[in-house]
């Protein structure tokens, strides 16, 4: 049995960068002293979900993979010998930014980034302001806990990036959110766990959770929080966190569990591709 203990975290913006950056590096802390072996923030980490109004200040939260905000929290896996997913808003040049997670390795290796592919633009979610559509593919990374994939929020809407993290081997997807009360209620029900047992792997997704009047007074949206885990069956693991409060959710995961769903469903024998002729192919 290959079990590893994984954390997700989820909290509320505090009004300030550098408070949320040392909080989020006391959840990393909290998760090795639990015996956490990977964790994941939630998306856009150490700022607020600033989606909510277009506005050109909040581009200054945007930085390089190899900025210092990656720096440090790259220093900080290799000394808690803890893989780590960091959602942040990436720099790529002045006016070229993505909605990214960087996937750092247990002993500090930058080991690569996802690129937010889907990106919406509605009611207080007005991301094509600040993000151009991701450009990486749907990359795997292997890890000191084995192939983990990421997918951000929206993505999760789109059930071909799950199949592509699966068909690349991931075993863990990520999916670090903003999620608030709406449209979206039923489908955090639904959506991670058809994804696990539609691709036979373990998600996990990070929340956001609390309103932001600090930031933005009436106009703040109220994240609900409920992260979860899913397994390869479609399984909640250990139920969902909070939906009110900060938390560090830890649970261990059964890594054998993927290859016995994949065993019993042979989706991937069976699936067709020469079939789906509205899907483009190479």
């Amino acid at each position: 049995m290959t079990v590893i203990r994984a954390a997700i975290t989820q909290t509320t913006w505090t009004g300030d960068k550098e408070s949320m950056l040392d909080k989020h590096e006391q959840f990393m802390r909290t998760a090795a002293e639990n015996g956490a072996q990977v964790i994941c923030f939630q998306e856009l980490f150490y700022g607020p979900y600033f989606g909510i109004t277009q506005d050109k200040k909040y581009y200054a939260y945007a930085e390089p993979v190899d900025g210092p905000i990656v720096t440090r929290f790259a220093a900080l896996a290799k000394e808690l010998g803890l893989v780590t997913v960091l959602p942040i808003y990436e720099e790529d040049q002045p006016g070229v930014y993505y909605n990214t997670a960087v996937v750092v390795d247990s002993d500090g290796t930058v080991l690569g980034s996802y690129r937010k592919n889907h990106i919406p633009h509605v009611e207080r979610f007005w991301e094509k302001f600040y993000f151009r559509p991701g450009n990486l593919g749907y990359p795997v990374f292997q890890t000191a806990v084995g192939p983990i994939g990421v997918y951000i929020c929206y993505d999760r809407h789109f059930p071909e990036g799950w199949r592509e993290l699966a068909l690349n081997g991931a075993q863990i997807v990520f999916n670090p959110n903003a999620t608030k009360p709406g449209l979206s209620n039923r489908l955090w029900e639904l959506e991670q766990p058809a994804a696990a047992a539609a691709n036979g792997y373990f998600v996990a997704a990070p929340n956001r959770v609390g309103r932001e009047d600090n930031e933005y007074g009436d106009e703040a949206v109220t994240f609900y929080g409920n992260s979860q885990f899913a397994d390869p069956r479609g399984t909640i693991v250990g139920g969902y966190a909070s939906g009110e409060d900060e938390e560090v959710v830890i649970r261990d995961l059964d890594l054998d569990l993927v290859r016995e769903a994949r065993d019993d469903w042979q989706f991937f024998r069976d699936r067709r591709p020469d079939t789906y002729t509205a899907i483009p192919r190479p």
